[in-house]
């Protein structure tokens, strides 16, 4: 069909036949006859060629956070020679990267790369890219998709913690501090579930599997005191501003990257979903939630906190994230950390009071920092008041 310019110029040649009429000077219907000849040549042209291209396309790095960068590349194969290429892939929500190229060869993939500032978390679908063929004046142009989608998830931005909560190891008499445990399951036997894509299969239960006709894998018992369980409050009543929903998000996701590297098994529940037994990586689960948890008006917490202690959860390490501090969020909490060694509050202060006492006499060791600031600081501190307090025990 024709471009913007296609649509000039059968304007123009209108206006000229106008002046023709008008005046009959017979150049001026021969101008206007060559842009019509012009556009219907074009959209001949354009119709013969097809843009039958093959893309394909890659991002690295694989995980990025809010505010990083990522790399895309598009690699395009042409089924024959193809002239005035251009390519358009589209990153919904975040922007459109344009290409052109002069001449395409079957035998010659086209490689393009673009960057991509991924400015907030989410989820985001890269493609399909859009081709088009365009006639050597730019008349007339003929448009397909190529290529399937991809899917780009941003995480949270991470900050580095350092220390991590005194909790029990083996020996109940003697603290440790990193949780005793092997990093893919204990060793008691637990349950059987199917096999999943990433799985060892050295945990492949081969008898049940042949009885089964389909892969079944070994679940083994992680230890008490390496469990983990990051609670976000996700109500949005304790929020007052976007910022402090964003900064609890980033405290969970660092939270969650700190005790995953530091020998915990971290379980993540949002207030709206309560954890249960999953195959695979927890620490992916919990990311990808994260990547896209959003607030929830109206949330019966009552309901929820019930919901997950049937559940029989417990462990070392119990971390509430929320922001202004109400009787809702200290009555789940004083509920559930009765099944856990320690228990952590990280609390988004929007108010100059907001300082987590209620908290604190509840047993809780608090983290408290504004919508704008930082997380690190004050975990650290914490972590050693709770070594200090734990040793004096």
């Amino acid at each position: 069909m024709p471009t913007g310019r296609g649509w000039a110029a059968l304007g123009v040649a209108a206006a000229l036949l106008v002046l023709w009429v008008g005046f009959g000077e017979i150049e001026l219907m021969t101008t206007a006859v060559f842009l019509v000849a012009a556009v219907i040549v074009g959209t001949a042209f354009v119709r013969l060629a097809r843009p039958t291209v093959t893309v394909a396309r890659r991002l690295y790095p694989a995980q990025v956070h809010a505010g990083d960068s990522v790399t895309v590349e598009v690699e395009m194969l042409a089924s024959r020679r193809l002239r005035n290429l251009f390519v358009e892939d589209t990153v919904h929500g975040l922007g459109v990267a344009r290409f052109a190229a002069a001449t395409a060869m079957p035998s010659h993939p086209v490689v393009a790369r673009y960057e991509v500032h991924c400015r907030a978390r989410g989820v985001y679908a890269v493609g399909p890219a859009e081709v088009a063929i365009a006639d050597p004046f730019g008349l007339s142009e003929r448009r397909a998709h190529a290529g399937g989608a991809d899917r780009l998830t941003v995480y949270p931005r991470v900050e580095r913690l350092a220390g991590l909560p005194a909790v029990r190891g083996l020996d109940p008499a003697v603290q440790s501090t990193r949780p005793t445990f092997a990093a893919h399951g204990g060793e008691d036997f637990f349950t059987l579930r199917e096999y999943q894509a990433g799985d060892d299969l050295r945990k492949v239960h081969w008898p049940s599997s042949a009885k089964r006709d389909s892969l079944m894998i070994k679940q083994l018992e992680i230890p008490w005191q390496a469990r983990a369980l990051v609670l976000l409050d996700v109500r949005a009543e304790r929020y007052l501003i976007p910022e402090s929903f964003e900064q609890a998000v980033r405290g969970a996701a660092s939270t969650v990257s700190h005790l995953y590297q530091g020998g915990f098994s971290p379980e993540l529940w949002t207030f709206e979903r309560a954890p249960g037994l999953r195959s695979g990586n927890r620490f992916q689960q919990a990311m990808d939630t994260l990547a896209t948890v959003q607030p929830v008006p109206h949330l019966d917490l009552r309901r929820t906190v019930a919901r997950l202690r049937r559940q029989g959860v417990g462990g070392g390490a119990l971390v509430l994230v929320t922001g202004i501090p109400d009787e809702g969020a200290l009555a789940a909490f004083r509920v559930l950390a009765k099944d856990f060694a320690r228990t952590i509050v990280l609390l988004v202060a929007e108010r100059a009071g907001d300082t987590g006492a209620s908290f604190r006499r509840a047993g809780a060791v608090t983290v408290v920092t504004r919508p704008d600031g930082s997380w690190a600081p004050g975990w650290r501190t914490a972590m050693e008041l709770s070594w200090s307090t734990a040793s004096a025990g």
